[in-house]
């Protein structure tokens, strides 16, 4: 099936991984190993919840100031551009923290659902939403990203699950995949091979 839209994660993906979540967890107070922060987050009691929105708050903007494309980003981004192709971001961090990178890097996305707007990552919701906002159906749509719970969003979406591989780390979960890459300007050699 031909694609018709690409949906990137923001962190790790079209930028380098920055964010150390064991270390944002530790500041935290709570273990490295605890499990996801937002979930983590959500059963905390206002008080403690206030306390981890500031620390998160801060080690996000500093990703942001710090922030750099990944190898390919800005070309990969143009090319979709030129075969009119939209892009949206499906992030678990913030809309203006991903539009503060757009303008950072003068890159343009064309829709972003963020943690705000419904279930984050894993659930399929964000996928479902950005291809309903495309008009376009979950199997025409390309999901890239460097973590499990991109992955996870997209199959159960009915999506085409897409790893960036960036790390060690992220090479771990490739058999969820159904494309890996190394790079991305071979989301466009993904897009040109689906058209035949």
């Amino acid at each position: 099936m031909k694609i018709k839209a690409v949906i990137f994660d923001l962190d790790g993906t079209i930028t380098k991984p920055y964010l150390d979540f064991d270390k944002i967890r530790q500041e935290m107070g709570l273990a490295a190993d605890a499990g996801p922060l937002l979930e983590i987050m959500e059963k905390m009691n206002p008080a403690e919840r206030k306390k981890a929105e500031k620390i998160l708050y801060k080690y996000e903007q500093a990703a942001i100031e710090h922030s750099t494309l990944n190898k390919g980003a800005a070309e990969t981004l143009k090319q979709l551009r030129k075969m009119k192709i939209p892009i949206g971001i499906l992030t678990r961090n913030t809309r203006s923290n991903a539009s503060a990178v757009a303008q950072k890097h003068n890159i343009k996305f064309d829709a972003v659902v963020d943690r705000n707007d419904g279930p984050v990552k894993p659930d399929p919701f964000g996928v479902k939403k950005l291809c309903k906002h495309f008009k376009v159906k979950p199997q025409e749509a390309l999901v890239v990203g460097d973590y499990l719970f991109d992955l996870q969003s997209a199959k159960a979406a009915k999506a085409i699950a897409v790893l960036m591989k960036n790390s060690e780390k992220s090479r771990q979960f490739s058999s969820f995949a159904d494309y890996t890459i190394d790079s991305l300007t071979e989301i466009i050699d993904i897009i040109v091979s689906r058209k035949k």
